[in-house]
């Protein structure tokens, strides 16, 4: 019984995700299905490679990943079927593969779709579940698609270095409206080095120290925490950090509108150490 998640930008408005479910179950109705989640923002990469990154790792070994993310930003030729630590993904070649990795895969096979085919997402749902079907049965890779397909790669958005600082970026902001940043913890204390610090953030609001929980302060105080996906998280204890402070993560929506203004268009948390 192949266990397989959905995480997609469809919502929830309509018929659709739905209708995944149940061309995945008419295909095999073995399947087990768990959403991840259906209300990623649209275009947006680095939240879609944290949310589903955080998620995988959690799985049972050899799980299938479903990721139905920007499917169309080019006319697709192919789907990604990747194997790496021990779990599959799916997804469209645009990019978002290398992103939620932030690794060469172990294996990568490039899964065409058919030139003449009506290329929906329906149908995308409809190959991706004959290709883990084909797995789950032990059919050999090349009856499946192209072994080693070349395929889109996008740098993951990482965090800048400084010999006595690193900035990150905002890539998420939860339905408390915690901010999460791409650090680390991993990456925090390796650039900290057992130094003090000051993580800055909208130029006058500073934090001292890391807590272990949202109650380690008053109620209303501002705090910051690694989360349990291990990246650092603003947030106010009983409070809604984002709309309080004003933050706002990554957004490619406004990617080109900024650029032309000659602004970021992601909004940045750095950190000092003394």
């Amino acid at each position: 019984m192949p266990l397989v998640t959905l995480t997609s930008d469809i919502g929830s408005q309509d018929y659709l995700v739905g209708a995944i479910k149940g061309r995945l179950l008419r295909i095999d109705p073995a399947f087990q299905i768990i959403d991840i989640s259906h209300s990623l923002s649209p275009f947006n990469y680095p939240q879609a490679a944290y949310v589903c990154r955080s998620a995988i790792r959690n799985f049972p070994e050899f799980t299938f990943h479903v990721v139905l993310i920007n499917l169309f930003e080019s006319k697709p030729e192919q789907l990604l079927l990747a194997f790496h630590n021990n779990q599959y993904v799916i997804c469209a070649d645009n990019g978002l593969l290398s992103m939620i990795l932030e690794d060469k895969p172990e294996m990568v096979i490039g899964i065409p779709l058919e030139k003449a085919a009506i290329k929906n997402t329906l149908y995308c749902i409809d190959i991706a579940a004959r290709a883990i079907t084909q797995l789950a049965n032990g059919e050999p890779v090349e009856r499946i698609g192209i072994p080693d397909a070349e395929y889109n790669e996008k740098n993951p958005l990482r965090p800048l270095l400084g010999e006595s600082w690193i900035e990150g970026q905002i890539i998420f902001i939860d339905n408390f409206e915690n901010v999460v940043v791409n650090i680390t913890q991993e990456q925090f204390e390796q650039q900290r080095k057992g130094r003090r610090f000051k993580i800055v953030f909208k130029r006058d609001e500073v934090i001292e120290r890391i807590s272990g929980s949202y109650a380690d302060v008053p109620q209303g105080e501002k705090l910051v925490l690694f989360n349990s996906a291990g990246y650092m998280e603003i947030a106010i204890n009983k409070g809604n950090a984002a709309g309080l402070f004003g933050l706002r993560g990554f957004n490619e929506n406004t990617e080109s509108h900024a650029m032309m203004h000659n602004r970021l268009f992601y909004q940045t948390v750095k950190v000092f150490f003394e």
